[in-house]
């Protein structure tokens, strides 16, 4: 037996199920719904050696418990057999004031019955539909993938220009405190060499006053 456990609730207020089996898995199936986001979604929950698949739209949420040798394909084959039915079924349109297990008597048995079916001979459409779903669905991960590899990309040469940038400014750096020495050192030279010929300048001039040995500038002897 690879369906289990399936059900049909408004939020976490069950309004129809069907199991299969002897065990109760009403606790798991509580927690579950009160787990599941109020926006669309599919998703599976792994629980001991069963998986809980369900797909949540419209403020319904269709919910099968599986053997985990049933894969994926058929279990949400069934659910949206499930939710087409569902849809098409009177009682779907005043569902606001119905309490918690309201449809069991009049959806209860089309749940029984939907599962017999895929039990024993599941529609190999519905099959088909399912893996069309599931392939749709891995091509839009796999692009998802391939646009975050690619702003990835973007990303290693944008690193990668902002390293180039940071070693042409430490460069600059270096190159601007090489400058400001040798400017340094260069004006120490020239002041050194202003001071030098100065001083040239001042023993000519003294020189020619005083003669070469500066001996005449002295106090005259009486």
């Amino acid at each position: 037996m690879s369906l289990i456990h399936a059900l049909v609730a408004k939020g976490s207020t069950i309004l129809a199920e069907h199991q299969a089996g002897k065990r109760d898995f009403s606790q798991a199936t509580q927690t579950i719904l009160s787990k599941i986001p109020p926006n669309n979604s599919k998703l599976t929950y792994v629980w001991e050696q069963y998986l809980f698949h369900y797909i949540s739209e419209g403020g319904f949420t269709y919910l099968v418990m599986a053997d985990d040798s049933a894969g994926r394909r058929m279990p949400f084959a069934f659910l949206t057999d499930l939710q087409r039915k569902f849809a098409s079924a009177p009682s779907s349109s005043s569902t606001d004031e119905i309490p918690a297990y309201g449809l069991q008597g009049s959806f209860g048995p089309t749940i029984a019955a939907l599962m017999h079916t895929y039990n024993t001979a599941p529609p190999s459409d519905e099959l088909t539909r399912a893996q069309n779903e599931l392939n749709q669905v891995k091509d839009i991960m796999v692009q998802n993938v391939e646009q975050i590899l690619s702003r990835g990309e973007r990303i290693e040469l944008l690193v990668d220009k902002t390293d180039v940038m940071a070693g042409q400014a430490t460069a600059f750096r270096r190159g601007a405190r090489t400058v400001r020495r040798e400017m340094w050192w260069k004006n120490r030279k020239i002041l050194a060499l202003s001071v030098l010929v100065g001083l040239i300048l001042l023993w000519v001039l003294l020189a020619q006053i005083c003669g070469a040995g500066l001996n005449q500038c002295g106090p005259s002897k009486s």
